[in-house]
């Protein structure tokens, strides 16, 4: 016990001035922490992008519904599959709306007709919405679309996501018709 009590000293000293390994250690230590921050580099970098995607698509949809005179359901259709198209790579869930929205000469806005992507229910005809004030321009119309997407991270449901779930990003945009408010189906938006 006595010669293990002197050598206990000698062998510390020894082990502190051995180098060997220390790089391998540090890697240990830090190669979790910048895996962690690569990965959410990534997935932040790719939700901001899908989340412009979503913006992108919303502008696109308003402003080709804006630029119409007239539209039947097929023309809609067309422009909801091209305003759609915007998304790729994004693939899911994706809703879209788009309405033409008529300001009495009282500020007062109501939906004049409304059409939505499959699966998605379009405003009613008739019924009362509430728009920004500055956009409440007495006798005039607007072209209203709304889009949302269901974003789900690139690495699955791991960390951060398994506890949220997917988010659901969306965005919405009010646009002037171009010439003259759009006829969807033979109702006037004026």
């Amino acid at each position: 016990m006595n010669v293990m009590t002197f050598r206990m000293p000698q062998l510390l000293s020894r082990f502190a001035r051995d180098r060997r390994g220390v790089s391998a250690l540090e890697f240990a230590l830090l190669a979790p922490l910048m895996l962690a921050l690569y990965i959410g580099c990534v997935e932040i970098s790719d939700g901001v992008a899908a989340d412009r995607k979503v913006t992108l698509t919303a502008g696109a949809l308003a402003n080709l519904t804006a630029q119409s005179q007239t539209l039947v359901t097929a023309d809609m259709t067309n422009i909801m599959n091209a305003s759609i198209a915007i998304m790729t790579p994004y693939s899911g869930p994706l809703a879209t709306k788009v309405s033409c929205i008529k300001i009495d000469a009282g500020g007062a806005a109501t939906v004049a007709w409304g059409a939505a992507s499959t699966g998605v229910t379009a405003r009613a005809a008739g019924s009362a919405i509430v728009i920004p004030s500055a956009l409440a321009v007495p006798n005039s119309s607007l072209v209203f679309s709304e889009v949302s997407y269901t974003y789900a991270p690139v690495t699955g449901y791991t960390g951060f996501n398994h506890i949220t779930g997917p988010i659901t990003l969306s965005d919405q945009m009010y646009m002037s018709p171009r010439i003259t408010p759009p006829v969807y189906n033979s109702v006037a938006c004026s």
